[in-house]
């Protein structure tokens, strides 16, 4: 005689793997108004004592009751209601499926809740035979306890916490499997409001990968590369090693990603750094020739006795590099390493000034001539080193205007 039981497997298994120095760089109607209206004595309409207020406006929808997704905003579910599909289900009164577990233990269950709930569910009872007008079918691989809080899910849609917690990734699939989108968005959500563990992380992965939950597995990848470390000394990763090669080889190349994104950007605020310090120093060196500064400016401005501290952070190693290279004895360029910097301050000044004959600035006017000797390379070299000083000015301005203006 052929078994009662349909034998109804998962589409998958579950996977067990569960002094500050500048260097240049040459780089490339509402309700108010009824009130007043029904107030107003002078109104048209013949006002009446005996005309009650009219009550106010309901308080708005507690954003909790919002945010439930699935429920329009005209659908409330009661406590009771919920209590009442419970009861139903553990009760087990007038059940006609016994739902077999791994265990040999039975679970009843109701056909027609079962088929309106999962499809997938559904489809199987119609094919699963009847014996004592009772449907027998058999989902092997799930723990009772966990087959037990998905059947309960499909009545109540509640659960318990310690219960959802435990057999997160059994219910994961179980929903996935057999159709159950609210139960599958709760685990997905879950896991990655904080149920994502160093521990069991790689297997979330594959389980989202093969559960068509792309979010899930993007969390759990990032989590991967952050903590690459520990993660890779895990159980569930040795597993996964050996059970899955191409996702091992996934993960690396985007640890790789990972790592050369964050060089770069760390390169670039480098990079940043060094022209607006470069900016800075463009600057104080017109304060110092244009106004002068402590005890240093230009011949033919007297200084003052007493000056206040100079606001101009650069001011002052500019000064240190301006005494020094007014008493080197071997100040040509590609001599001393010092004089060599002034040089090509005072290079890059001559680039960005506009009115050469009234600059301040020592050897200005001498650049400039110089400028139309040079080779087509150094052009484009200091061109390019001039664009991007000009690029850390504007930022810095639009910086401090976006601050003076909170």
């Amino acid at each position: 005689m052929a078994s009662p039981c349909l034998d109804t497997s998962w589409p998958f298994s579950i996977v067990r793997s569960s002094d500050r120095s500048f260097n240049i760089r040459l780089e490339e109607g509402n309700s108010t108004d009824t009130l007043d209206f029904f107030k107003d004595k002078n109104s048209s309409v013949c006002y009446s004592r005996n005309i009650p207020i009219p009550p106010w406006p309901p308080s708005k929808i507690c954003p909790k009751m919002k945010s439930h997704r699935g429920l329009t905003d005209s659908c409330f579910v009661p406590k009771e209601t919920k209590d009442t599909w419970d009861k139903i289900f553990l009760e087990g009164y007038g059940a006609d499926v016994h739902i077999i577990t791994v265990d040999g233990l039975i679970i009843a269950a109701h056909n027609n809740v079962l088929s309106n709930a999962s499809p997938v569910l559904g489809n199987f009872l119609q094919q699963s035979r009847v014996m004592n007008g009772i449907r027998h079918i058999r989902i092997p691989g799930v723990p009772y306890d966990a087959l037990h809080t998905f059947i309960r899910f499909l009545y109540s849609s509640c659960y318990e916490e310690v219960e959802m917690k435990k057999f997160v990734l059994h219910l994961l699939v179980l929903s996935h499997s057999y159709v159950v989108p609210s139960l599958k968005r709760e685990c997905i959500r879950l896991l990655e409001q904080g149920w994502l563990t160093k521990e069991n992380v790689v297997d979330v992965l594959q389980l989202a990968t093969k559960c068509d939950a792309p979010r899930l597995a993007l969390v759990c990848m990032r989590m991967v590369v952050r903590d690459f470390k520990c993660i890779s000394s895990t159980e569930g990763w040795k597993v996964m090693k050996r059970a899955n090669p191409a996702l091992e080889q996934q993960l690396l190349e985007a640890l790789v990603e990972a790592d050369s994104r964050k060089q770069d950007r760390l390169k670039k605020i480098e990079e940043k750094r060094v022209y607006l310090q470069l900016h800075e120093a463009m600057e104080a060196l017109l304060h110092i020739c244009r106004d002068g500064c402590r005890t240093i400016g230009h011949h033919d401005k007297a200084q003052k006795e007493r000056q206040v501290v100079c606001s101009l952070l650069a001011c002052r190693g500019l000064e240190i590099l301006i005494r020094h290279f007014s008493s080197c004895s071997t100040k040509v360029p590609g001599g001393c390493v010092h004089c060599k910097r002034m040089w090509q301050l005072l290079e890059l000044h001559s680039r960005m000034c506009n009115e050469p004959n009234f600059c301040k600035v020592p050897l200005c006017r001498h650049f400039k001539e110089k400028m139309r000797h040079q080779s087509k390379k150094e052009e484009v070299k200091w061109n390019f080193l001039v664009n991007k000083v000009q690029t850390a000015k504007i930022a810095m301005r639009l910086f401090s205007s976006q601050r003076s203006s909170f």
